[in-house]
């Protein structure tokens, strides 16, 4: 890690929040909490750091913690689920996303394992995962356009995807792997994933564990390539979102 965390990125972020008024001075101290321990990195025992950084980041992610104000982006809307859904944009999960990309900067970069892998695995997954979707009865088949999409895009791919690949990739299954070996960390890190989504239901989150064993080793085969990551999971989203029922059945 280098010796400073770039806090460019975090740094606009916050401000911006707390000029909105979507995060409060609560909220602001446990973002600069969480910035410190980032820092503390080089100064702490690996496991610990990691194990807190892990329950930080996915406390934030989840929405746990007090201090944010979601901001909504538009009216709800009908994409075919049970219920109508609407564009938010969740500053506590813009400040992982922010935090854990400045952390991963400073991280040396890996040769790439091989591309054919890398190519294949997403192509595979992002062919399987939708009709297995489908079949399944999870989700339904409906083609759309929403009007909001190219917002919903820079949302998804800028927080959700990047956020939730920085903690479950980045920080879990390099951990992972580098303790259990590549076949081991992979897929504990997908199940782990996979947990992450039993709030949307269980045939939801097997196919979250099935996708994220798709992000898993097509990191991993790019040597460790965040961007990797996030463009497989934000295109198997938006696959997700203009042809199924969204965000459920």
């Amino acid at each position: 890690m280098r010796a400073a965390l770039p806090l460019g990125v975090p740094l606009a972020t916050l401000l911006s929040g707390l000029a909105l008024g979507l995060i409060e001075p609560i909220g602001a101290l446990l973002v600069l909490a969480f910035a410190g321990w980032l820092l503390a990195e080089p100064y702490l025992p690996r496991l610990p750091w990691l194990a807190a950084t892990l329950i930080g980041a996915i406390l934030l992610a989840a929405h746990l913690l007090p201090g944010f104000n979601p901001l909504p982006l538009g009216p709800p809307q009908d994409l075919g689920g049970a219920a109508p859904w609407q564009l938010r944009l969740s500053p506590d999960k813009a400040m992982v996303a922010a935090l854990l990309l400045a952390w991963w900067l400073g991280q040396p970069r890996a040769a790439w394992r091989s591309k054919r892998c890398t190519w294949l695995v997403s192509v595979t997954c992002l062919a399987s995962v939708p009709l297995l979707a489908v079949a399944g009865g999870v989700l339904a088949w409906q083609p759309k356009w929403p009007e909001q999409f190219l917002a919903w895009l820079a949302v998804n791919l800028a927080i959700t995807c990047l956020a939730e690949e920085l903690i479950f990739r980045a920080l879990l299954q390099r951990e992972l792997v580098r303790r259990f070996g590549a076949a081991s960390g992979i897929g504990l890190a997908a199940i782990l994933f996979g947990a992450a989504h039993l709030p949307f239901g269980t045939g939801f989150a097997l196919l979250a564990g099935l996708a994220g064993l798709g992000y898993g080793i097509a990191f991993h085969c790019a040597g460790d390539r965040l961007w990797v990551a996030v463009s497989l999971h934000g295109l198997l989203n938006c696959l997700h979102l203009l042809l199924l029922s969204y965000p459920l059945r």
